[in-house]
């Protein structure tokens, strides 16, 4: 078929969008023009088509997988912006626009798409080896987490704050900066342990040292962290020695399953979303080993809305199917109920449960801005695809935490025993 033929057939279906969901966006061709989809439109943010053979295989392959992939091949962008800018544009007419539009000049708009050759090239930027759920089954989280981690330490400095923090910052107002905040969060983190000199702390997933080296020199804890990355497992034995903590903070390439001795204070910060829910039990009682009676747990964890039963909960939309495949491989998200039933199941006793969800959709729109303002030195760090990967899945997950699809919760529990929990009778300290 003619590229002549495609281009007139999304000339249609550009103008069918228009006139059902107008919007302030554009759609620009591999031809060279654009296309306004609504009055507002200006031209300067939009989706860019850059082959006939793109808009081929999206028709014939309606999937977000199918999109996800060009995009990293770059036959289709986003220009102008990033998805947020995409979201801010998008109008409210867009919703149900499926249900508007013409079914019969769509069909006859789509039917030369249906019938051309796909002839896009394949791309395959997903994880390709093994997600088992159990360890027994042959689960490798080394392989999985260095999937995602070991890309670069210098491509996650170009969004992340000094401390190295990927993870939930805590703003004390919308208007700090986030190195303000991730010191925050750090600062809040360990006064919700309620961290003491000499207390030994240890950090299931520690990624950077942020945690361990501020508990260390701003609480005089003994703190030793556990990572399976690689890169950042190196860069942490840097900063220790760079900070001259050598001889109150150590770092280690270790499975938590394999930390042994007793600690006053664990803190799991991002680290449990890796874990699979089929191995839920096993790190909490693995938590209550390692703790002294009345030692202290935070787990700090994005979360899902609880479904009506489980089996619509464990039912995976395709953004969170795409999130597991490109980008967290192995990874899924409890509800915060289940989070707590396990708790107690394991043999803790939950003190504080603290809600967190606006404070990531604000750090993830922060780090995608950052990320697009530094994009050309993160094509040369890690590739263009990763990039675009990369800038769709932060403004996503920023959306998705806006909306309240995905929620992360700070809880706070101790090794259950007999008598007082050693907590204040309030919760003034914390917000002091």
């Amino acid at each position: 078929m003619s590229r002549d033929r495609i281009a007139e057939s999304a000339r249609t279906l550009a103008a069918l969008v228009a006139e059902a969901a107008p919007s302030s966006l554009a759609l620009r061709l591999w031809t060279g023009e654009t296309l306004k989809l609504g009055p507002a439109a200006d031209g300067a943010v939009g989706i860019a088509i850059n082959t006939p053979a793109a808009l081929v295989r999206l028709v014939r392959r309606p999937r977000l997988a199918t999109l996800i992939e060009l995009i990293a091949a770059g036959a289709v962008e986003i220009y102008g912006g990033t998805l947020l800018d995409i979201e801010a544009r998008r109008g409210r007419a867009s919703r149900g626009a499926w249900r508007r539009l013409p079914k019969g000049k769509l069909a006859r708009a789509l039917w030369p798409l249906l019938v051309a050759r796909d002839t896009a090239a394949a791309t395959h930027h997903a994880y390709a080896g093994p997600a088992q759920a159990r360890l027994e089954e042959g689960r490798d989280d080394a392989a999985l987490v260095r999937f995602h981690y070991d890309l670069s330490n210098d491509f996650y400095a170009l969004f992340l704050d000094p401390e190295m923090q990927y993870s939930c910052a805590y703003f004390p107002d919308w208007e700090a900066p986030l190195e303000v905040a991730q010191v925050a969060k750090l600062e809040m983190t360990c006064r919700r342990l309620r961290l003491a000199p000499g207390e030994r702390f240890l950090d299931i997933g520690c990624g950077w040292g942020g945690l361990i080296c501020h508990a260390a020199r701003q609480h005089g804890v003994r703190a030793h962290g556990v990572t399976l990355s690689e890169q950042q497992y190196a860069f942490v034995r840097e900063k220790i020695a760079r900070l001259g903590l050598g001889d109150r903070v150590t770092v280690a390439l270790q499975d938590y399953r394999e930390v042994g001795g007793e600690w006053d204070k664990i803190a799991s910060v991002g680290m449990f979303e890796h874990v699979g829910l089929a191995n839920h039990a096993t790190y909490f009682r693995r938590m209550r080993d390692l703790l002294r009676p009345r030692g202290l747990l935070l787990n700090h964890a994005i979360t899902r809305p609880a479904k009506k039963d489980e089996r619509a909960f464990r039912r995976k939309r395709a953004e969170y199917a795409a999130l597991t495949r490109y980008i967290f491989p192995g990874g899924e998200l409890d509800h915060i109920g289940r989070t707590l039933t396990s708790l107690e199941q394991a043999g803790f006793e939950v003190h504080d449960v603290e809600g967190w969800r606006e404070h990531y959709a604000w750090t993830c729109r922060l780090w995608t801005e950052r990320l697009a303002a530094r994009r050309a030195e993160a094509e040369a760090e890690v590739g263009p695809a990763k990039t675009r990967l990369w800038l769709l899945y932060l403004a996503g997950c920023a959306l998705a935490f806006e909306r309240g699809g995905a929620l992360i919760y700070q809880v706070l529990a101790s090794k259950r025993a007999r008598g007082a929990s050693g907590l204040p009778p309030t919760r003034a300290d914390l917000y002091r």
